[in-house]
């Protein structure tokens, strides 16, 4: 079973596309936890995140997603638990936050918010990772090559 987790597909592919995912969900994890480029840190974010609805617990899984799960992806370490992580994150947000504003993104600062097309490319990164894992210099392919 921990082969099949950590077994990863070798190549560029992967690497690129966990690279790019970590490194761009990583500022909005930032924010989230840190108060880091604009944010307004855990408390802030816990405090939104309750006005929603949205559970104590639900809330925490989230920062801690978007900020350590992107910097784990990065490294491929846990690579199909944090990409599957970080899908479920956008799909709950794309469907509570973001589903009324529409399809597109906000770009000419006409809409209350931001649409859900960011979030859509980022569950098709997620769909690649999950099927392919962490790639080419990855910790998931240093452990599944001990687990063989």
């Amino acid at each position: 079973m921990f082969e099949a987790l950590f077994s990863t597909d070798t190549g560029i592919a992967a690497l690129l596309l966990r690279l790019t995912l970590g490194l761009v969900i990583f500022p909005h994890g930032a924010q989230k936890l840190l108060g880091w480029y604009g944010g307004y840190g855990w408390n802030g974010t816990m405090g939104f995140f309750s006005s929603m609805g949205i559970p104590r617990v639900f809330g925490a899984a989230a920062i801690l997603t978007e900020s350590v799960g992107a910097l784990l992806l990065v490294a491929g370490a846990g690579t199909r638990l944090v990409a599957l992580a970080i899908g479920v994150t956008m799909l709950v947000a794309a469907l509570k936050v973001h589903r009324n504003v529409g399809f597109f993104m906000n770009w000419g600062g006409t809409l209350k918010g931001e649409g859900y097309e960011y979030h859509i490319l980022v569950v098709g990164m997620v769909i690649a990772l999950l099927v392919l894992g962490g790639g080419a210099f990855s910790v998931d392919g240093l452990i599944a090559a001990r687990l063989r």
